[in-house]
């Protein structure tokens, strides 16, 4: 009796299906539920997920995946996508930054510089498109697919350093701890693949100005079956997943079936769900022996979406080859799928460090919208182009004379995505800055709006999508967030 009564208690706070799994089929069926089809309904729409929540998606989605394009250390919104040409005529007049604006309090590393010179782009910008959306010159290829997309010019955060940013624009938290963007995804619903995970992480491949941590694709206080799966560049892109010399298929279907009852025994006794996790890792880790390097090898795509994406493709870990992985990703059911490019932290340098930058992933970003809009996969498929926080309008440090170089400092306060496919409006601009692109001057959006709308894009009401830990229903948005209804269709 002891031990029913220790296992009920450790029943507290699970869904109704983990707790009918548990009474009627015990660790067997955990291990192979993600093999099991299921069929949910919401409304009209009934899709094939492994896993996931019962109750969701809590109404039709407009997106059945996300591909989150992450420019990792603060890309300048003034070199990329927010034209300011007063900046130009400022710095040729000499202009610092309003008193007005320093007496709010500058932030991050430039508090004790002498000087505030206002600095504009050394690029141009033109009007692409029927939208008429101002874009740079670093960026033709982007240029050619601006109507599809959505460019928001008032995005908002509230870290300023590196660290903090990056894991409030994954997590809805600049503390470290709360599970990230995919992870919640996978929890509550699921993969369309029974033969890869619901999550999966790449990074391209280039000299790193800031650190990424797996902290960015923690799956926090969720089970951790839902942490994000980081695939590697190179022979084998998922370490210690290929079989070793001398171990067969059938030797590991035998070690695991081992595997398994050790684990129901365990099970019974102590009642802990991570062992349900285990032993549903080890059987993701088994069928991925066949499904990863299929998924990886791009020798079978036709020359011609060889040549969209560009000669990069060939480099192993370059930006296009990841965005072309990302495609076939999408292409197999993976839910959420997130590239991390660093190299956009330019305090110094910036105009050489940012044509080096943009020219990595101006032909790859083009080329994902253009190949899934190819495959019909767009309008289902959530396309980001982010990055953690935006750069001053003022040069960090001084401009040089010379070259006319500069750099810019962190600013939180106003920055720029783009957002396109999966019930997004295209060819819209949204949101402005002001001349100086220090505030937001209409329609901000801050990241728990940019999840709330990211949700219920995916058919998920943010407010009802929660996770008792602690005594406490945690959510992606925390307590805040709107969905930014000017951007969807």
């Amino acid at each position: 009796m002891k031990h029913l009564a220790d296992f009920s208690r450790n029943l507290t706070g699970l869904s109704r299906r983990e707790c009918l799994h548990r009474f009627g089929a015990g660790l067997g069926s955990f291990a192979l539920a993600d093999l099991l089809e299921a069929e949910e309904t919401a409304g009209a729409v009934a899709p094939k997920r492994f896993g996931g929540l019962p109750d969701l998606p809590h109404f039709a989605p407009k997106a059945k995946r996300v591909i989150y394009l992450f420019m990792s250390g603060g890309a300048s919104q003034f070199e990329t996508f927010d034209y300011k040409p007063q900046l130009r005529e400022l710095q040729n007049e000499g202009a610092e930054l309003p008193e007005s604006y320093r007496k709010r309090g500058l932030l991050g590393m430039s508090n004790n510089q002498a000087a505030f010179k206002l600095v504009g782009s050394k690029f141009d910008f033109q009007q692409h498109g029927k939208s008429g959306a101002w874009v740079s010159d670093l960026l033709p290829r982007t240029a050619s697919i601006v109507d599809d997309l959505c460019i928001v010019r008032s995005m908002r955060s509230e870290a300023v350093n590196h660290d903090p940013a990056m894991i409030y624009m994954v997590s809805g938290s600049p503390l470290p701890g709360r599970p990230s963007m995919g992870s919640w995804l996978a929890y509550g619903l699921g993969s369309e693949s029974e033969n890869l995970p619901a999550f999966v992480v790449l990074v391209s491949k280039r000299p790193v100005d800031q650190p990424l941590s797996s902290r960015l694709w923690h799956q926090g206080f969720l089970p951790s079956r839902f942490q994000g799966t980081q695939f590697r560049s190179g022979n084998d892109p998922l370490l210690y997943l290929s079989r070793p010399p001398g171990v067969s298929r059938d030797l590991d279907r035998r070690t695991l079936d081992l595997l398994r009852t050790v684990h129901q025994r365990d099970l019974e006794s102590r009642g802990e769900s991570e062992l349900e996790s285990r032993i549903a890792q080890y059987e993701m880790a088994f069928r991925m022996q066949s499904s990863v390097p299929e998924i990886a090898d791009i020798s079978g795509e036709p020359e011609s979406v060889k040549t969209l994406y560009g000669t990069d493709l060939e480099k192993p870990g370059s930006f296009a080859r990841n965005c072309l992985l990302a495609r076939r990703m999408a292409e197999q059911g993976v839910r959420y799928i997130h590239l991390y490019h660093p190299g956009w932290d330019h305090h110094g340098a910036l105009p050489d460090n940012m044509e080096t930058a943009t020219r990595e992933i101006d032909q790859g970003c083009a080329a994902l919208i253009q190949d899934l809009k190819n495959r019909d996969l767009l309008d289902e498929t959530l396309v980001v182009w982010g990055t953690e926080f935006g750069r001053t309008c003022y040069s960090q440090g001084t401009i040089s004379s010379k070259t006319g170089s500069y750099g810019r400092e962190h600013h939180r306060d106003a920055f720029t995505f783009w957002m396109a496919g999966g019930g997004i409006r295209p060819g819209t601009v949204y949101g402005e800055t002001c001349e100086l692109g220090f505030d937001i001057a209409s329609d901000p959006v801050s990241v728990n709006d940019f999840h709330a709308t990211l949700l219920h894009l995916l058919g998920i009401d943010h407010q009802r999508f929660t996770y008792r830990f602690k005594g406490r229903d945690f959510r992606l948005t925390d307590v805040a967030g709107e969905v930014v209804q000017g951007i969807l269709v």
